[in-house]
């Protein structure tokens, strides 16, 4: 139980303070919630407001929220070179990823995308330059580790890469078992929270192949959720979809980007990166070039 008092100096109720951060179940800084009631809960945990004996408001401040999340920098690549059988796809590329951020990248077919997206879960290695992810240097990292590091990431296919002789809930259910969960309660809430965040919770009986396109792309996202990744790599998740059903999902990845996970996201589609306004990072000719919003 967390006590939380904004301020020594009695003052007219209501009242709206900036007070320390609030964070929810997992550990992560709940952005800008307006507080109503001398006790509530955010996600599990269970905060008092005490300031007088009536109810009152609270503000969380989300200037600091963002800046607390933002301060973290979680992807640092200098000079870095990626190749693959001998053929160079990306030379002297450089980027930097902060917390909660949103990132496009674009360019061709061909162009490295993918690449550099396989290249941060260790699909393909980092061949020069620094490269470190989540705490982890790329350039030096041992295969035994590279699961733990996987465990950080959720990953976002095309192709969804769902098992298809499993329903969504024992999908959910497997990945959550073989990255160590053990609970059967927590493993049953935890699949009913993602489902619920990606808007997919009451398809959690059906098999994959009773799913639309946009209804298994968001089963995808909802298994990349499972172990609250710091960062989402999500690999052209729309080049299968139709217009309109690429659009949500690409407004769902900005939804869970607000809510403090980052995104890193390739595609070529130049009218959803125009629709969905972020920072934007360009693979051609090799190089790696930074062209903000």
């Amino acid at each position: 139980m967390a006590t939380i008092n904004p301020t020594p100096n009695r003052v007219p109720n209501p009242v709206r303070a900036e007070v320390p951060l609030l964070y929810d179940k997992y550990d992560r800084p709940v952005k800008g919630i307006a507080l109503h009631s001398a006790s509530l809960h955010v996600g599990l945990k269970s905060v008092v407001l005490s300031y007088c004996c009536q109810p009152f408001f609270m503000y969380v401040c989300p200037q600091k929220t963002a800046m607390a999340e933002t301060e973290e920098c979680i992807l640092t690549l200098e000079n870095v070179e990626i190749s693959r059988d001998e053929n160079l796809i990306l030379r002297n590329a450089n980027l930097t990823l902060h917390g909660s951020e949103f990132v496009y990248i674009i360019g061709k077919v061909g162009s490295g995308k993918s690449s550099l997206l396989k290249s941060l879960y260790c699909e393909i290695p980092v061949r020069q330059g620094e490269a470190r992810l989540l705490g982890y240097d790329l350039r030096k990292m041992k295969r035994r580790d590279i699961p733990f590091l996987r465990r950080k990431l959720g990953i976002v296919f095309q192709d969804f890469q769902l098992l298809t002789d499993r329903s969504v809930v024992k999908n959910l259910d497997f990945v959550l078992k073989a990255t160590g969960w053990k609970n059967k309660s927590e493993i049953k809430a935890r699949i009913e929270e993602v489902l619920f965040q990606t808007g997919m919770q009451t398809k959690g009986y059906k098999m994959p192949h009773e799913l639309s396109g946009g209804e298994q792309q968001r089963i995808v996202i909802a298994r990349a959720l499972l172990n609250n990744p710091k960062l989402i790599l999500a690999d052209e998740p729309t080049g299968n979809l139709d217009p309109e059903t690429g659009g949500q999902i690409v407004q769902l990845l900005h939804d869970i980007s607000r809510q403090g996970t980052a995104v890193l996201m390739a595609t070529h589609n130049y009218t959803l990166v125009h629709n969905y306004p972020a920072r934007i990072v360009k693979c051609e000719n090799e190089c790696l070039c930074d062209i903000g919003e």
